[in-house]
């Protein structure tokens, strides 16, 4: 992994750490940590509960990059509390994607090899990437 890869690794990782926080939510089993354009990073935790409402990391990392005033992605990395990589979930790749065409060029991390794939390759044919009439 590169530097920059391995620098997200680790701040996501530092986030991924399970929790209960009720006896029916736990949190922390995935971190995730996101490259904004400006060079910030911002992490999330995922959040799990009994009646699923809960969140994924990545989209709550999405959170507070928006809360943050940021809402471009560079970079994409989540693992789980044992270190594992991670690939976002179908719903957290969408949401990624809406965030604007410069997004569809975010790079996500597949494995601590460092192999990456664009976000544009991981959901071809998506409705929100320019697809209208379908």
């Amino acid at each position: 992994m590169t530097e920059e890869w391995e620098t997200l690794y680790q701040r996501a990782l530092a986030v991924a750490k399970p929790r209960n926080i009720s006896e029916r939510v736990e949190a922390g089993w995935v971190g995730a940590a996101l490259l904004g354009r400006d060079g910030n990073i911002y992490t999330g935790v995922s959040i799990d509960t009994a009646c699923s409402l809960g969140m994924c990391a990545e989209r709550a990392a999405v959170a507070a990059m928006l809360t943050a005033g940021e809402g471009e992605v560079r970079k994409v990395c989540a693992v789980s509390a044992s270190g594992q990589v991670l690939s976002p979930c179908g719903a957290c790749r969408e949401l990624l994607s809406q965030l604007g065409e410069e997004s569809w060029e975010a790079e996500v991390l597949l494995d601590k090899k460092g192999r990456t794939r664009r976000l544009r390759e991981l959901v071809p044919e998506a409705w929100s990437c320019g697809n209208e009439g379908g």
